[in-house]
């Protein structure tokens, strides 16, 4: 009888044991790859008091307006990324290289990936939160008058070009044709 309870405890160790390696090197990997999302506000607190920020972090919230600045020859683009749009309070100076995506603008709400030097958020990775509903444009709009929406000809630096695949601001003409109406019926791709 003692032989069967002791071949049952030793199996129960066993099980255990294996779980908690097994648990211990997850944990372990993925303690790795876990990058923190923060917002301005969240992030220059955290920095505030002093707490080590880790290699890379991910800086969320909205492109302030009027903080904008591309440069089409060097591929730099600088912006300010508060909580609100609008937010007169935590900011944040994010600095990326490269194309930002086609919808990036002032306003948007944009996560960005990188690290923080206590002045500067250095990304190396620019994403734009936008909704999953494609709207395609009408039969009779001009598509290159919704790629002036993406990057308004105010935010852009004297002389610069838009970033490849937006058209550049043209002036509207002095007459707009009112829209036709729809067909009542939708086509199913």
């Amino acid at each position: 009888m003692q032989a069967k309870q002791t071949n049952k405890l030793i199996a129960v160790v066993a099980v255990l044991t294996a779980v908690a390696v097994v648990a211990a090197l997850g944990l372990g990997l993925m303690e790795e790859n876990i990058v923190p999302y923060w917002t301005p506000s969240e992030l220059l607190t955290h920095v505030a008091k002093g707490k080590p920020l880790g290699s890379t972090v991910r800086l969320g919230g909205m492109v302030q307006k009027g903080t904008m600045k591309w440069d089409d020859e060097t591929l730099v683009l600088s912006f300010a990324l508060g909580d609100e749009p609008d937010s007169t309070g935590s900011r944040v100076t994010v600095v990326s290289n490269g194309v930002p995506p086609q919808m990036f603008r002032e306003g948007i709400g944009c996560i960005v990936e990188g690290a923080f030097n206590g002045q500067v958020f250095h990304s190396n990775r620019l994403m734009v939160k936008h909704s999953n509903e494609y709207q395609p444009p009408k039969d009779h709009e001009d598509p290159r008058r919704l790629y002036r929406t993406l990057l308004p000809e105010q935010t852009m630096a004297p002389g610069a070009q838009p970033p490849v695949g937006i058209a550049p601001p043209q002036s509207a003409p002095a007459t707009v044709a009112p829209p036709q109406s729809a067909p009542a019926t939708e086509e199913q791709p």
